[in-house]
């Protein structure tokens, strides 16, 4: 008898009124402004506009979706278009199925959509919005806590989580909580990316490959854990080869962009600066607009003195055309009154 284990939801759903909350939407939604928020803020930090990695997210949150979904679709078809089975529930994506592979490769493809639209490198943003995404997964996990999906071996662990549905092959039980051991990953992968970008100042994407090599080094080991069904290629499920992949792809690219471009970009946004915000992580070109500032500052009143001392020789020199015309009615009424005595003489 199992003195302790983690609960499943009874359902997925929860209704407020005639409105039903998903609690796999639920997860995704929330892991969406997560990474938003955080991507947005380191954004800023290396010198960006406020709102642009919420304006690129409009194109790289659907375009995910959408990768996410046809990937597990592709790789998970018999779910779908076998007998017995109905296709249009590939479309239904609030019941759980989304592959990280492709919502991963098409979310940047949406991103570079984006960031070509706002003029922004798309090295840059990915270095900026890679711990949110990990945040993100991590939140997202918990939707298959609600879906009961995605289990591992069974066991009789303190921190096992109890299966209660037997539909769709699952037979109740107490089994590894998988979602649970990613989520965790996940969360230490966020921290480990930001801890290296201040430490080593990554740029040019390499923030982003290290957040993917590590997400897939955590990815190898809980993929083999699963019992879930999928497709295996010489003993190894599927996304187990697909982390081995995506792993070697993300060392290299950190080997050959740390020897290409070293260093972190100097701008990472065009006219961020005109505007007033810094145009670099570590705050010096807010310190040097404030030093323009300060310099302005102090010449306004020099030039207030020259203003208004050329203001007074511009009304001196009005002034003597008139001057001069009164000094010759002067003159002109002296000769006269002389002229007017020698007559009276």
């Amino acid at each position: 008898m199992e003195l302790a284990y983690i609960p499943s939801p009874s359902s997925g759903v929860l209704y407020l009124g005639p409105v039903p909350l998903r609690g796999y939407a639920f997860c995704i939604i929330i892991g969406v402004f997560v990474a938003v928020w955080l991507g947005n803020k380191r954004w800023i930090a290396r010198g960006g506009r406020p709102g642009t990695v919420a304006d690129i997210a409009v194109w790289a949150v659907p375009f995910g979706l959408v990768g996410g979904r046809l990937y597990h679709v592709i790789t998970d078809y018999q779910l779908y278009f076998s007998e017995g089975r109905d296709w249009v529930d590939a479309f239904k994506i609030w019941e759980g199925g989304l592959g990280i592979w492709g919502a991963i490769a098409f979310g940047a493809l949406g991103a570079w959509i984006g960031c070509r639209r706002r003029g922004v490198p798309m090295p840059a943003y990915a270095d900026a919005v890679a711990p949110g995404i990990a945040l993100a997964q991590a939140i997202g996990r918990w939707g298959n806590w609600f879906n009961q999906e995605l289990y591992g071996r069974a066991t009789d662990l303190p921190w096992a989580v109890e299966i209660t549905s037997s539909s769709d092959g699952r037979v109740p039980g107490t089994y590894h909580p998988t979602f649970l051991y990613e989520s965790l990953w996940c969360v230490g992968v966020a921290l480990l990316v930001i801890w290296a970008d201040r430490r080593f100042r990554l740029g040019h994407g390499r923030a982003f490959a290290l957040y993917v090599a590590a997400y897939c080094v955590g990815r190898f080991w809980i993929e083999y854990m699963r019992v879930d069904e999928a497709h295996h290629i010489l003993g190894l499920r599927l996304n187990n080869w697909t982390s081995i992949l995506v792993f070697l792809l993300a060392v290299l690219y950190i080997v050959l962009s740390a020897r290409k471009r070293p260093g972190r970009e100097d701008v990472v946004e065009p006219g961020a600066a005109s505007d007033g915000e810094p145009v670099s992580g570590d705050g010096a070109g807010g310190a040097a607009a404030e030093g323009e500032a300060v310099e302005k500052d102090e010449a306004e009143p020099a030039d207030a003195g020259n203003d208004a001392a050329e203001s007074s020789d511009a009304k001196k020199d009005a002034a003597e055309p008139a001057d001069a015309e009164k000094d010759a009615d002067a003159a002109e009424e002296q000769s006269k009154d002389g002229a007017g005595s020698a007559g009276k003489s």
